[in-house]
């Protein structure tokens, strides 16, 4: 009998085969047609879920019914309105009319693509002031919107509609609830994958693995279990997976989430990551729009940046934000170490993960941890911005610690990235670098590319020797802000290892016949050398001989 997770993963490959089917396989719109229709059956059967188990006369009622959801419909509207106090908040209130039960029993309608887009976006409008997002002009970006209007062909419009309801009703995700993110950030990861690749655009490659994202969490927040009213902040959020693992870490009900992105689809599949993962209360909090030019979450007054217990950022690198360069550039307060030059040739090199290392220090309270992903070039740099900002978080004493990931580990790039960890409140009086770059397995995606994934192993040793901030040969040092100056502000662990002589004791005979086997092998490499070189000038000869014949 299949597994919930071996089920849901066939109900996301139904979903992708259907699109396929209506010819919008690897169509720019497909991601929001899979996600929001995921989304849907997510909280059709999450509703479901609490009317049935709510403690009231009327959740009992509907628990014992064949069919919930007609026994659902057939209370009067006080009924309702009774049950949806008695229900958590962290799903939409949905009418009959909302429910996969009532668009199965009306696909017999001709205008059924329309019955489909309106039963979406009325649970978008009736839920508006809870589970919508927004962009940094305060415009609201609705939980759902008309998808069959992605269908070219309007002919192929209702079919297409009653082809994804098809897929929804045999299944369920009640046995899945109790699960929460061990479950979800799995399904979450298969779900996006196809979008997170080289078709996802130019922020796909810098979509951030499990692994990494669970390491950043684990050292971060550490042992420290007495955490309450906890806010974290991810300037560069994507899809939300660093802010999911930290709120995991934390307490999904110890923590708010506070999250902005450039992208709108980022902002669509954060938003779904937020709901699967309980966080219904960080959806204001997720806003769409250029952190580097307008961010969005401020102090009280409105003036300077909000600031946070934790953050956490996984930056694209290198990207031509030339329009908005001089606007960022002005801002000298906030970008105290400078933002980089436009390249003359090539505008998308900019540097541009220089400004998110700064704005996350910049947004960390005077206690506050962070962490940030880099490039691992970054970590010796000997001159321009980058250097200026290492010479700020050594002499501070903000940074605390540096791990170097292994190559490929990224989704659509080879590049090789570290993690620096802050401490804004200066307290450790040493910093621990780990070397991880030879850990992990190789795999091939689904393009045929050979991958490195981290295990859970080498998560635990990563984890492990930087909590005790231990020193492993070959594997990690822990080193003074002095020791850190005299290398010239290096953070690579391998500028610190000691460079080891094996001596071994052997006795005169054991030394005389290892030198014995070394002169045969000599010999014998030599005769072969000569062999080949007299065969070849035989070779040689044969071709003139036969050139000259002719």
């Amino acid at each position: 009998m299949a597994t919930i997770r071996e089920k849901t993963i066939q109900l996301i490959d139904a979903l992708k085969a259907t699109c396929k089917t209506y010819g919008m396989g690897n169509d720019g719109n497909e991601y929001k047609i899979i996600t929001q229709v995921f989304l849907y059956k997510f909280l059709n059967d999450k509703f479901g879920y609490e009317v049935k188990n709510a403690k009231s006369d009327i959740a009992r009622k509907l628990a014992s019914a064949d069919k919930w959801e007609l026994a659902y419909e057939q209370l009067t509207d006080t009924e309702r309105q009774l049950l949806s106090f008695a229900i958590s908040p962290d799903v939409p209130r949905l009418e009959p009319y909302h429910l996969i039960y009532n668009l199965w029993n009306q696909q017999g309608k001709g205008d059924f693509d329309t019955i489909f887009d309106s039963t979406m976006t009325d649970i978008a409008e009736k839920n508006a002031d809870i589970f919508s997002t927004q962009t940094t002009a305060n415009t609201k970006i609705p939980l759902f919107e008309p998808l069959t209007q992605f269908v070219t062909d309007s002919a192929q419009r209702a079919p297409f509609a009653r082809a994804l309801v098809d897929k929804l009703v045999n299944f369920s995700f009640e046995e899945a609830f109790d699960e929460n993110y061990d479950f979800f950030s799995n399904i979450f990861e298969y779900l996006i994958k196809d979008y997170n690749t080289a078709g996802g655009g130019k922020y796909a490659e810098y979509y951030t693995p499990h692994a990494i994202a669970t390491i950043m969490a684990r050292l971060l927040v550490g042992d420290n279990q007495d955490l309450h009213n906890i806010e974290c902040y991810d300037p560069s959020a994507g899809t939300g997976t660093l802010l999911m693992a930290l709120s995991h870490q934390i307490g999904e009900d110890k923590c708010t989430i506070f999250a902005q992105d450039i992208s709108q689809r980022s902002n669509k599949m954060l938003k779904l990551n937020l709901l699967l993962n309980g966080l219904v209360s960080s959806l204001d909090h997720a806003v769409q729009g250029d952190t580097l030019v307008a961010p969005y979450h401020k102090s009280d007054n409105g003036q300077e940046l909000r600031q946070f217990d934790f953050v956490v950022s996984n930056p694209p690198f290198k990207m031509d934000f030339s329009d908005t360069r001089e606007k960022i550039a002005a801002m000298l307060a906030r970008f105290w170490a400078g933002v980089p030059n436009v390249p003359a040739n090539k505008k998308d090199s900019m540097a541009i993960y220089t400004c998110f290392i700064q704005h996350v220090v910049n947004s960390l309270k005077k206690k506050g941890k962070g962490a940030i992903v880099i490039p691992t070039g970054f970590i010796t740099a000997k001159s321009g911005i980058e250097k200026k900002i290492l010479q700020k978080i050594v002499d501070d004493k903000i940074v605390y610690g540096c791990v170097s990931m292994p190559s490929n580990v990224f989704a659509n790039t080879g590049t090789n990235v570290s993690v620096l960890f802050f401490d804004k409140s200066a307290t450790a009086d040493k910093v621990v670098l780990v070397d991880a770059s030879k850990l992990g397995e190789e795999y091939k995606d689904a393009n045929g590319l050979k991958k490195v994934r981290l295990n859970e192993p080498e998560v635990e040793r990563i984890v492990g020797t930087f909590l005790r901030k231990e020193a492993v040969d070959d594997f990690s040092v822990v080193v003074t802000y002095d020791e850190i100056r005299e290398k010239g502000y290096s953070l690579s662990a391998g500028q610190y290892f000691d460079i080891k002589i094996d001596y071994v004791d052997i006795t005169a005979d054991e030394f005389n016949a290892r030198m014995t086997d070394y002169k045969q092998t000599l010999a014998d490499q030599f005769a072969e050398s000569h062999r080949l070189e007299e065969e070849i000038m035989k070779q040689l000869e044969s071709l003139s001989f036969n050139n000259v014949t002719r």
